[in-house]
Protein backbone atom coordinates (compact mmCIF):
# COMPACT_ATOMS: atom_id res chain seq x y z
CA UNK A 1 0.00 0.00 0.00
CA UNK A 2 3.17 2.46 -1.07
CA UNK A 3 1.08 4.36 -3.23
CA UNK A 4 -1.31 5.42 0.03
CA UNK A 5 1.21 5.75 2.68
CA UNK A 6 2.89 9.27 4.11
CA UNK A 7 5.72 9.63 5.14
CA UNK A 8 5.95 7.31 8.57
CA UNK A 9 2.80 6.27 8.55
CA UNK A 10 2.30 2.40 7.99
CA UNK A 11 -1.41 1.85 6.27
CA UNK A 12 -0.43 -2.38 6.15
CA UNK A 13 -4.15 -2.41 8.09
CA UNK A 14 -5.93 -2.08 5.09
CA UNK A 15 -5.00 -5.24 3.64
CA UNK A 16 -6.21 -7.36 6.50
CA UNK A 17 -10.15 -6.54 4.20
CA UNK A 18 -8.74 -6.70 0.65
CA UNK A 19 -7.10 -10.44 0.73
CA UNK A 20 -9.92 -11.91 -1.91
CA UNK A 21 -9.80 -11.36 -5.33
CA UNK A 22 -13.01 -10.30 -7.22
CA UNK A 23 -12.68 -11.24 -10.55
CA UNK A 24 -14.02 -13.11 -13.41
CA UNK A 25 -11.68 -16.47 -13.10
CA UNK A 26 -11.92 -15.97 -8.66
CA UNK A 27 -16.07 -15.46 -7.99
CA UNK A 28 -17.28 -16.27 -4.77
CA UNK A 29 -17.58 -20.60 -5.01
CA UNK A 30 -19.99 -20.66 -1.93
CA UNK A 31 -22.68 -18.14 0.10
CA UNK A 32 -19.83 -17.64 2.95
CA UNK A 33 -17.54 -16.54 0.19
CA UNK A 34 -20.09 -14.02 -1.57
CA UNK A 35 -21.21 -12.68 1.89
CA UNK A 36 -17.80 -12.08 2.71
CA UNK A 37 -16.55 -10.46 -0.98
CA UNK A 38 -19.47 -8.31 -0.22
CA UNK A 39 -18.78 -7.10 3.31
CA UNK A 40 -15.25 -6.12 2.01
CA UNK A 41 -16.20 -4.00 -0.78
CA UNK A 42 -18.54 -2.19 1.30
CA UNK A 43 -15.93 -1.58 4.20
CA UNK A 44 -13.77 -0.45 0.92
CA UNK A 45 -16.41 1.93 -0.38
CA UNK A 46 -17.21 3.30 3.09
CA UNK A 47 -13.87 4.50 3.38
CA UNK A 48 -14.17 5.91 -0.35
CA UNK A 49 -16.79 7.99 0.79
CA UNK A 50 -15.74 9.09 4.23
CA UNK A 51 -12.44 10.38 2.48
CA UNK A 52 -15.39 12.19 0.31
CA UNK A 53 -17.21 13.85 3.15
CA UNK A 54 -14.20 15.38 4.82
CA UNK A 55 -12.94 16.95 1.50
CA UNK A 56 -16.81 18.38 1.09
CA UNK A 57 -16.76 19.57 4.67
CA UNK A 58 -13.40 21.39 3.73
CA UNK A 59 -14.71 22.96 1.03
CA UNK A 60 -18.01 24.32 2.66
CA UNK A 61 -16.04 25.63 4.97
CA UNK A 62 -13.33 27.38 2.99
CA UNK A 63 -16.01 28.83 1.05
CA UNK A 64 -18.35 30.06 4.30
CA UNK A 65 -15.00 31.68 4.88
CA UNK A 66 -14.34 32.94 1.85
CA UNK A 67 -17.84 34.84 2.00
CA UNK A 68 -17.36 36.13 5.57
CA UNK A 69 -13.65 38.04 4.92
CA UNK A 70 -13.99 38.26 1.01
CA UNK A 71 -17.99 39.22 0.67
CA UNK A 72 -18.60 36.37 -2.00
CA UNK A 73 -18.47 32.50 -2.37
CA UNK A 74 -15.59 31.28 -4.73
CA UNK A 75 -17.44 27.79 -4.94
CA UNK A 76 -20.88 27.46 -6.21
CA UNK A 77 -21.59 23.73 -6.27
CA UNK A 78 -19.43 20.81 -4.63
CA UNK A 79 -20.85 17.34 -6.21
CA UNK A 80 -19.04 13.95 -5.38
CA UNK A 81 -19.70 10.67 -6.54
CA UNK A 82 -18.16 7.02 -6.12
CA UNK A 83 -17.23 4.64 -8.81
CA UNK A 84 -19.83 1.67 -9.66
CA UNK A 85 -18.34 -1.56 -8.98
CA UNK A 86 -19.25 -2.10 -13.01
CA UNK A 87 -17.20 1.23 -13.58
CA UNK A 88 -14.22 0.45 -11.55
CA UNK A 89 -13.75 -3.04 -12.87
CA UNK A 90 -13.93 -1.92 -16.93
CA UNK A 91 -11.74 0.70 -15.94
CA UNK A 92 -8.80 -2.03 -13.70
CA UNK A 93 -9.67 -3.91 -17.75
CA UNK A 94 -8.79 -1.37 -19.79
CA UNK A 95 -5.78 -0.54 -17.79
CA UNK A 96 -4.60 -4.26 -18.04
CA UNK A 97 -4.25 -3.88 -13.99
CA UNK A 98 -5.97 -7.31 -12.03
CA UNK A 99 -9.79 -7.04 -11.31
CA UNK A 100 -9.05 -7.35 -7.06
CA UNK A 101 -9.55 -5.03 -4.14
CA UNK A 102 -5.35 -4.88 -3.83
CA UNK A 103 -5.42 -3.58 -7.44
CA UNK A 104 -8.17 -1.29 -7.23
CA UNK A 105 -6.88 0.43 -4.19
CA UNK A 106 -3.44 0.80 -5.53
CA UNK A 107 -4.26 1.55 -9.46
CA UNK A 108 -6.57 4.07 -9.68
CA UNK A 109 -7.42 7.69 -8.94
CA UNK A 110 -10.83 8.77 -8.78
CA UNK A 111 -12.46 5.65 -7.00
CA UNK A 112 -13.65 8.83 -4.89
CA UNK A 113 -14.45 12.17 -7.17
CA UNK A 114 -15.28 15.08 -5.97
CA UNK A 115 -16.29 18.04 -8.88
CA UNK A 116 -16.19 22.22 -7.70
CA UNK A 117 -17.83 23.98 -9.61
CA UNK A 118 -16.24 27.79 -9.46
CA UNK A 119 -17.96 31.53 -10.97
CA UNK A 120 -13.97 32.49 -12.36
CA UNK A 121 -11.10 30.90 -13.07
CA UNK A 122 -8.79 32.68 -10.61
CA UNK A 123 -11.74 31.54 -8.11
CA UNK A 124 -10.53 27.76 -9.15
CA UNK A 125 -6.83 28.26 -8.63
CA UNK A 126 -7.93 29.87 -5.28
CA UNK A 127 -9.78 27.07 -3.91
CA UNK A 128 -6.87 25.08 -5.09
CA UNK A 129 -4.65 26.73 -2.81
CA UNK A 130 -6.47 26.81 0.27
CA UNK A 131 -7.51 23.23 0.12
CA UNK A 132 -3.68 21.95 -0.33
CA UNK A 133 -2.20 24.06 2.71
CA UNK A 134 -4.31 22.05 5.02
CA UNK A 135 -1.95 19.95 6.60
CA UNK A 136 -3.47 16.31 6.63
CA UNK A 137 -4.04 16.56 2.43
CA UNK A 138 -0.85 15.78 0.42
CA UNK A 139 -0.77 16.59 -3.02
CA UNK A 140 -0.24 13.31 -5.28
CA UNK A 141 -0.55 14.62 -9.00
CA UNK A 142 -1.85 18.02 -10.81
CA UNK A 143 -3.10 18.06 -14.43
CA UNK A 144 -4.26 21.29 -15.50
CA UNK A 145 -6.40 21.19 -18.19
CA UNK A 146 -6.90 25.07 -17.95
CA UNK A 147 -3.48 26.39 -19.01
CA UNK A 148 -3.02 23.26 -21.34
CA UNK A 149 -6.48 21.98 -22.73
CA UNK A 150 -7.09 18.38 -24.27
CA UNK A 151 -7.23 18.29 -27.47
CA UNK A 152 -11.30 17.93 -27.55
CA UNK A 153 -11.16 21.43 -25.96
CA UNK A 154 -11.74 20.57 -22.54
CA UNK A 155 -11.10 22.25 -19.51
CA UNK A 156 -10.88 21.78 -15.90
CA UNK A 157 -7.81 21.53 -13.09
CA UNK A 158 -7.37 17.70 -12.17
CA UNK A 159 -5.82 17.07 -8.44
CA UNK A 160 -5.40 13.69 -7.16
CA UNK A 161 -5.30 14.39 -3.28
CA UNK A 162 -4.41 12.30 -0.37
CA UNK A 163 -6.41 12.17 2.88
CA UNK A 164 -6.54 10.01 6.17
CA UNK A 165 -9.80 8.39 7.38
CA UNK A 166 -9.74 7.45 10.58
CA UNK A 167 -11.50 4.29 11.88
CA UNK A 168 -11.85 3.03 14.81
CA UNK A 169 -9.13 1.30 15.02
CA UNK A 170 -6.92 2.31 11.58
CA UNK A 171 -5.84 4.59 9.94
CA UNK A 172 -5.96 5.13 5.86
CA UNK A 173 -4.45 7.17 3.33
CA UNK A 174 -7.30 7.55 0.97
CA UNK A 175 -6.28 9.32 -2.99
CA UNK A 176 -9.87 11.29 -3.99
CA UNK A 177 -9.89 13.21 -7.67
CA UNK A 178 -10.62 16.71 -7.37
CA UNK A 179 -12.01 18.61 -10.01
CA UNK A 180 -12.04 21.92 -9.97
CA UNK A 181 -14.12 24.16 -12.80
CA UNK A 182 -15.90 27.51 -14.05
CA UNK A 183 -19.69 26.92 -14.57
CA UNK A 184 -18.89 27.62 -18.21
CA UNK A 185 -16.44 24.83 -18.15
CA UNK A 186 -18.52 22.42 -16.52
CA UNK A 187 -21.15 23.17 -18.92
CA UNK A 188 -19.17 21.94 -22.26
CA UNK A 189 -18.13 18.89 -20.42
CA UNK A 190 -21.36 17.64 -19.22
CA UNK A 191 -22.94 18.08 -22.86
CA UNK A 192 -19.65 16.91 -24.17
CA UNK A 193 -19.96 13.80 -22.42
CA UNK A 194 -23.43 13.10 -22.97
CA UNK A 195 -22.88 13.16 -26.46
CA UNK A 196 -20.12 10.92 -26.61
CA UNK A 197 -22.41 8.63 -24.07
CA UNK A 198 -25.43 8.98 -26.30
CA UNK A 199 -23.62 7.59 -29.76
CA UNK A 200 -21.69 5.18 -29.28
CA UNK A 201 -20.06 5.18 -32.88
CA UNK A 202 -17.51 7.56 -33.92
CA UNK A 203 -18.29 10.95 -33.78
CA UNK A 204 -17.41 12.49 -37.39
CA UNK A 205 -14.64 15.04 -37.54
CA UNK A 206 -17.25 17.67 -38.40
CA UNK A 207 -18.69 17.28 -34.91
CA UNK A 208 -15.48 17.84 -32.94
CA UNK A 209 -14.34 20.41 -34.71
CA UNK A 210 -17.66 22.04 -33.60
CA UNK A 211 -17.18 21.22 -30.05
CA UNK A 212 -13.66 22.77 -30.03
CA UNK A 213 -14.90 26.13 -31.12
CA UNK A 214 -17.44 26.09 -28.33
CA UNK A 215 -15.09 25.28 -26.14
CA UNK A 216 -13.10 28.05 -27.35
CA UNK A 217 -16.14 30.70 -27.40
CA UNK A 218 -16.45 29.02 -23.68
CA UNK A 219 -13.32 30.06 -22.57
CA UNK A 220 -13.04 33.32 -23.81
CA UNK A 221 -16.43 33.96 -22.31
CA UNK A 222 -14.78 32.84 -19.22
CA UNK A 223 -11.98 35.36 -19.18
CA UNK A 224 -14.14 38.48 -20.27
CA UNK A 225 -16.73 37.27 -17.55
CA UNK A 226 -13.98 37.34 -14.96
CA UNK A 227 -12.15 41.18 -15.99
CA UNK A 228 -15.96 42.53 -16.15
CA UNK A 229 -15.72 41.15 -12.06
CA UNK A 230 -12.37 42.86 -11.59
CA UNK A 231 -13.60 46.32 -12.79
CA UNK A 232 -16.30 45.90 -11.21
CA UNK A 233 -14.87 45.30 -7.70
CA UNK A 234 -12.11 48.49 -8.35
CA UNK A 235 -15.27 50.66 -8.57
CA UNK A 236 -15.94 49.14 -4.85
Amino acid sequence: MNNYSNEGKDNSEVLDIIDLPVSVSNLPKTNDDFYRMAFQFQQIMMIYESAVKQIETKLDILNKESKVSRKRNPIETIKSRIKSPDSIANKLEKKKKPVTFESMMNNLNDIAGVRVICPYISDIYAVRDMLLKQPDITLLDQHDYIEQPKESGYRSLHLVISIPVYLSKTEHNVKVEIQLRTIAMDFWASLEHELHYKNTANIPDSVRRELFRVAETIAMTDREMEEIALELQALE
